[in-house]
């Protein structure tokens, strides 16, 4: 029996996709893949090269307009912030830094000095990071933990629900994309920890603490 890598509860499986396993969970409803087929850091890193995160490019900053949006509207310039997974191009941060903010930024890879993880934030930002997540349960603990009284978590990803053909979906086609959110499983993180409340809004999950 494997469990989901978040809430513990059973999971069954799902699919199968290029000799890959994919799991459901019975508790939060996510998908994920097997465990024994999760990439190791090294190709997790080298996949990570091949992102073209331009800060320049248009059309990368129109992607990411949805978050750079709503902090601009929940808050103001003086705030703390913080980019976590920042990758190879953090456009968030500098978007929000042509308006006068001031982000710090974290990512296991690429901004590994650890210092920002022991500061709190009024907000972080998790611009298609979240399902890259191995151990889920502890990153959202991480993540909640870095948050201010209020602070708000505002997070990236492409969700799934029994809507989306899995087999045409091109969002599990990246390696490196493990765990996949269905709108119940930001429910069982906003319940679970330490989060007081969840707007869904597209491809955006803004949790709050």
């Amino acid at each position: 029996m494997t469990n989901c890598p978040l809430c513990k509860s059973e999971a069954r499986h799902f699919q199968w996709f290029r000799e890959m396993e994919y799991l459901q969970c019975d508790g939060c409803s996510a998908l994920f893949l097997h465990p024994r087929h999760l990439p190791s850091p090294q190709e997790e890193q080298e996949r990570y090269k091949e992102h073209n995160n331009d800060v320049e490019d248009p059309g990368y900053q129109k992607f990411v307009a949805p978050i750079v949006d709503s902090v601009l509207q929940d808050w103001p310039p003086q705030t703390s912030g913080l980019d976590f997974g920042a990758g190879t191009g953090p456009v968030i941060s500098k978007l929000l830094g042509d308006q006068g903010y001031n982000l710090r930024l974290y990512d296991p890879f690429f901004w590994k000095d650890p210092a920002p993880l022991e500061d709190r934030y009024d907000f972080i930002v998790c611009c298609e990071v979240v399902e890259h997540f191995h151990n889920p349960e502890k990153e959202f603990r991480l993540l909640s933990g870095l948050l201010k009284p209020g602070g708000r978590l505002y997070c990236m990803t492409e969700a799934w629900d029994p809507s989306v053909d899995f087999q045409r979906w091109h969002y599990k086609n990246d390696p490196t994309h493990v765990f996949f959110y269905h709108p119940h499983t930001f429910r069982w993180i906003r319940d679970n920890l330490g989060f007081s409340g969840l707007e869904l809004q597209g491809r955006l999950a803004v949790l709050r603490k």
